[in-house]
């Protein structure tokens, strides 16, 4: 799935080329798509809206249009694609908006989870998310108060979008690894250090993330605009490199079922707590169902 990095790579792109250009209308092929708009209704509502900008809210695209603000989540499959009107065909294209100048934004979305709103208030969608962690504004003392002494294992809070908006799960194993903290840690049980440790890693695992155009985990995965992989993959630290060496101490990477979602982490820098290893036995008596 997208997460920060890879949405704020459209948005910055995206911003470049449609700043200052009109809808004309939209089709819609998979109805599912819209939670808030009919099909129909769609094409009328944004056609002749000029778009002033293009933003990241969390993992959504944030288009704000003269009326209205068009919201895009990309989920698990989606990508966005800005082409001539008279490209080949895209049969995964499900949600299409037409613009001036014989150009089309493309929903590439095989899957078919995305999800796409037209809105005249963006607050219903975005409003619940909680802070954004490469904004200047969050600093340690914000992400101490979001953990807020929590008993919560550190890798569900960290995931869920209205403690800290954009991390999923490719980021916040890095950044608990960047840190040296075990994803089945709780968030009462940190120290002073370790939140400003964990701080810094969550802030720095995201800015190379991005830097780096996200991360494409395999050719049918995430492309930015033009279709390019990103590059963040080779910088991965644990994330999918279950048997390889730790790039830190040399320990063997294994991998955990933590609240449902596939886990990495060194044994070795990252030190379980007293009660994992009846969790870990659990975990991976899931991995092997």
């Amino acid at each position: 799935m997208p997460e920060l990095p890879e949405v704020e790579t459209y948005a910055r792109d995206l911003a470049q080329v449609l700043v200052g250009r009109t809808l004309l209308g939209a089709r819609v092929e998979w109805p599912n798509q819209l939670p808030r708009n009919t099909p129909g209704a769609l094409g009328a509502r944004v056609a002749g809206q000029a778009v002033r900008s293009v933003a990241r809210r969390g993992k959504y695209l944030v288009v704000r249009l003269s009326d209205d603000w068009l919201i895009v989540h990309l989920k698990m499959s989606g990508r966005l694609q800005v082409v001539p009107a008279a490209a080949p065909a895209n049969p995964h294209a499900h949600v299409v908006f037409t613009l001036d100048e014989g150009d089309e934004l493309r929903f590439h979305d095989p899957r078919k989870f995305g999800r796409v709103y037209v809105l005249a208030d963006p607050d219903p969608i975005l409003g619940p998310l909680g802070p954004e962690p490469l904004d200047a504004a969050f600093d340690v003392p914000t992400l101490r108060q979001r953990l807020g002494g929590r008993r919560a294992r550190l890798k569900p809070l960290l995931l869920d979008q209205t403690v800290i908006a954009g991390m999923g799960n490719i980021y916040v194993d890095e950044a608990l690894w960047t840190a040296g903290l075990h994803p089945l840690r709780t968030a009462d049980s940190l120290a002073e250090e370790e939140v400003e440790r964990l701080h810094q890693a969550i802030v720095s695992v995201l800015a190379r993330g991005v830097a780096l155009r996200g991360t494409s985990l395999s050719a049918a995965g995430y492309r930015d605009l033009t279709g390019n992989l990103g590059e963040m993959q080779g910088a991965l630290a644990v994330f999918r490199r279950t048997g390889e060496p730790c790039p830190r101490c040399g320990a063997v990477i294994e991998r955990l079922v933590v609240g449902t979602r596939g886990t990495h982490v060194c044994p070795r820098c990252q030190q379980a707590p007293a009660f994992a290893p009846r969790a870990e036995a659990v975990a991976r008596r899931a991995l092997a169902r």
